[in-house]
């Protein structure tokens, strides 16, 4: 009788290197994604070497863990992705309107709208952050960032240092480094935002979680 993960090792062709070449890529030991999918390293280890076939259900949570989709793990060519996006205005500024623009969103006072197509290795966002919201929110995640100030002042405080950044500045860090943003002024500030958040696990933590401060 087969396991019920799969059966022949040649069913998936080609799935096995891509499962560990995404781990390794992603920069998880087995162990860590072993155990964010839920399963031994033993049996991630199996299906890495290809003496295992996954389950739907297990392709699905390794797509997640790995910022992917299942076409993808399975070989299949995606569509061409489309390399503009274009602009457009917040709904809902700081005025107490709400709503935020096609394409955008909108967690705990920041209004988020997408500068970069989807699916990708970085992501980019064009985000407005009113005067006080989230200003005592300390982040600590995977990845790096990326922030460029286009209208307002913002503060940044980069574990025990705080920088304050005026239009036209720029600030790339670690988000392993405790980190939190603010606006300075009373009109809030805009600023591109570019990461690699979005292909974590931690995601939510860019849009609200975190720690606050006592």
């Amino acid at each position: 009788m087969n396991p019920p993960d799969g059966g022949a090792a040649d069913e998936l062709p080609g799935i096995a290197p891509r499962l560990r070449d995404l781990r390794r890529n992603r920069g998880l030991t087995l162990e860590t994604a072993a155990r964010r999918a839920d399963l031994s390293p033993a049996h991630l280890s199996r299906l890495e070497t290809g003496r295992r076939q996954p389950s739907l259900p297990m392709l699905l949570g390794l797509a997640r863990i790995y910022g992917t989709t299942v076409s993808e793990l399975l070989g299949e060519i995606p569509p061409e992705r489309d390399a503009i996006v274009r602009g457009g205005p917040f709904a809902g500024a700081f005025d107490g309107s709400s709503g935020a623009a096609p394409g955008g969103a909108e967690a705990d006072g920041w209004l988020y709208h997408q500068a970069g197509g989807p699916g990708r290795a970085m992501q980019a966002l064009r985000v407005r952050i009113p005067y006080g919201a989230q200003s005592d929110l300390v982040r600590v995640h995977p990845g790096e960032e990326w922030l460029y100030v286009l209208d307002g002042r913002l503060r940044v405080s980069l574990g025990e240092t705080v920088h304050d950044l005026d239009p036209g500045d720029s600030a790339h860090f670690d988000s392993l480094t405790p980190h939190r943003i603010a606006a300075l002024d009373r009109a809030g500030v805009e600023l591109l935002f570019v990461h690699t958040l979005l292909q974590s696990p931690t995601a939510e933590l860019c849009l609200g979680g975190g720690t606050r401060l006592r």
